[in-house]
């Protein structure tokens, strides 16, 4: 059973003010509670990542932990600067989280951690963010999520949050919306001419309730080199020669995962996500993996399938010829019509 000092930093923040009315007196809980983990205002929102399911692993302050902690305990541990980014990810023996070095192969998937855990879908730690590794985590319906400070992180949740390119709902004011933009000369949609903006635009732009961002420099720098080896492509809405708006993803045959958008403008990143459907559907692609449940995707039609059906579905979509990542107005017909 790991230290009962750590324990309590696992625990949720009402959990330890209950503890903290036992013993007030204790050196290690004078901090501020709201900055330790999975409080409101710590939680991410972008459209792909609102409610993923690390938020209380990835925005816990390591310094914080070292603090928390007594000498006794740090001595117990052996802690360092790199070992207390891992005591964030512990909390049972049997959670047994597998730490990859360079070249070594993933989990299976389906060894990720359950439901009843702390960090659901957590599969594995460790390893760098190469481009042989992306693309073996995502062929497997794997990916990469961590805040600064932190080791690479893995996840495979289930369910999985998918948005089916048959379900996907244009609600009335963003098809008006759509078809102003269509008829405008100076209004147009790209696709892959901004890929370095987009995604910095996507790591740095403010967001409600967010004090932090997933998309660190490690993450930005990995991604690009993946566009450049053509597995990431940003999709980027255009007004007056201005990027107003865009989104990026990752596609690996008809195998297309959504990562994360932003706007500078009303309705710029619905503009560019329904051009991605248009993109997809011109090209037979079946779904969108958005990885975690949100409203926002809810609404627009995504839902939820078990991490089997949307293995399967990877696998084969993987092995399929992808899109011709390129835009035509005549696209629009794809999602105006439908």
């Amino acid at each position: 059973t790991p230290d009962p000092q750590l324990r309590r930093l696992l625990l949720y923040p009402t959990e330890l003010r209950a503890q903290r009315t036992k013993a007030p007196k204790r050196n290690h809980f004078r901090a501020s509670f709201k900055k330790l983990v999975g409080v409101q205002g710590f939680e991410p929102w972008t459209p792909w990542s609102q409610t993923r399911c690390a938020t209380r692993l990835r925005h816990t302050p390591k310094d914080r932990i070292l603090t928390c902690l007594s000498r006794r305990s740090r001595r117990k541990w052996k802690l360092t600067p790199l070992l207390s980014d891992l005591l964030i990810l512990v909390k049972m023996p049997s959670n047994n989280l597998p730490w990859l070095a360079d070249g070594d192969p993933f989990p299976a998937p389906e060894l990720a951690w359950g439901q009843i855990t702390d960090a659901p879908g957590l599969l594995a730690v460790g390893a760098s963010l190469d481009i042989s590794t992306l693309l073996d985590a995502y062929s497997n319906g794997i990916f990469p999520w961590f805040s600064q400070g932190q080791p690479t992180l893995w996840w495979s949740p289930d369910p999985r949050m998918v948005l089916g390119l048959k379900n996907f709902r244009l609600h009335r004011s963003l098809r008006k919306t759509i078809r102003r933009f269509r008829t405008s000369p100076n209004c147009e949609i790209r696709v892959d001419s901004a890929f370095e903006f987009v995604i910095n635009a996507c790591s740095s732009s403010p967001r409600f309730g967010q004090a932090g961002t997933w998309i660190v420099p490690a993450m930005v720098q990995a991604y690009i080199d993946l566009h450049h080896a053509g597995f990431a492509h940003s999709v980027e809405t255009w007004v007056d020669g201005k990027l107003e708006g865009g989104l990026y993803c990752v596609a690996i045959g008809k195998a297309v995962c959504g990562e994360s958008m932003f706007a500078r403008s009303t309705d710029a990143s619905k503009i560019a996500l329904s051009a991605l459907i248009a993109i997809c559907r011109h090209d037979s692609v079946e779904l969108i993996d958005c990885q975690q449940n949100t409203q926002h995707l809810a609404f627009l039609g995504a839902d939820e399938i078990n991490r089997a059906e949307f293995l399967t579905h990877t696998r084969r979509a993987r092995h399929q010829a992808g899109p011709v990542w390129q835009f035509s107005p005549l696209y629009w017909e794809h999602v105006l019509s439908a």
